[in-house]
């Protein structure tokens, strides 16, 4: 007989075919749709050394996608340093500046593209929603080569970056869906914070720095390793078109 107060363990992992029907979709930039989070690391490694600051690499590794203040503030609590808000906002310019001198020629990752045509010739509204900074987010876009710009948010826009929710929130509005009708599709554990803040369906796609278990762990409602699997669905569902032969 089972013991009705043993603990369960944890919940199945879900799948995509379980999760309900979105009204739109809002993706994250960097590690999503172009391959640009090694090319982030680096840039906050130089900077960290140029000011002086030990940094990890594993570390920050697991703080890409966060507000860059944040990261800057939580790498130098590390090393037993409190930062103004001045200073915190120069060390995250100053990487945005070191990832535009090293990121010269961003490559979207794999299935982004074909992902993105899709939707586009789609009436399933979407939009970007990235704590970058506004310029540092037009080569990448330009990387994707898509026919129409998309709408996009980024971390200038609003007053908190992820894992507040308001970067989801904004972008929910200009496409004019209720955020909880949004599937947001993101690499990072800051990713799914905020969507699950933001009261989104939260979609984990495991080409950035966190593992499938680290999405599900920061409440991605299903992790998978590839773009293509989420246009499978969208397929399946009769949201894009396409056919079995591609």
């Amino acid at each position: 007989m089972t013991d009705p107060t043993a603990d369960p363990g944890p919940p199945e992992p879900e799948d995509l075919p379980d999760l309900p029907e979105p009204g739109g979709l809002i993706f994250d930039l960097d590690g999503t749709l172009v391959d640009t989070v090694p090319a982030r690391i680096e840039a906050w490694l130089d900077t960290f050394r140029e000011v002086g600051f030990p940094a990890d690499r594993a570390h920050l590794a697991g703080l890409i996608g966060a507000d860059g203040k944040r990261l800057a503030r939580e790498v130098a609590e590390v090393g037993g340093r409190r930062l103004s808000e001045d200073r915190a906002e120069a060390i995250d310019r100053r990487a945005g500046e070191r990832f535009d001198e090293i990121s010269l020629d961003p490559q979207p990752l794999p299935d982004a593209i074909l992902l993105l045509s899709a939707l586009g010739a789609s009436t399933l509204p979407w939009a970007i929603a990235t704590s970058s900074r506004a310029e540092q987010v037009t080569v990448s876009i330009k990387a994707l080569g898509l026919a129409n710009g998309p709408h996009i948010v980024d971390g200038s826009q609003v007053t908190q970056a992820k894992p507040a929710p308001d970067l989801l929130l904004h972008a929910a509005e200009q496409i004019g869906v209720a955020s909880h009708r949004c599937w947001y599709v993101g690499d990072s554990t800051w990713d799914m914070r905020a969507a699950r803040a933001a009261g989104m369906t939260a979609l984990g796609v495991s080409t950035g720095a966190a593992s499938a278990d680290q999405l599900r762990g920061a409440g991605a409602r299903v992790a998978i390793s590839s773009l293509e699997r989420l246009r499978q669905e969208l397929r399946r569902r009769g949201l894009v078109a396409g056919s079995g032969s591609e």
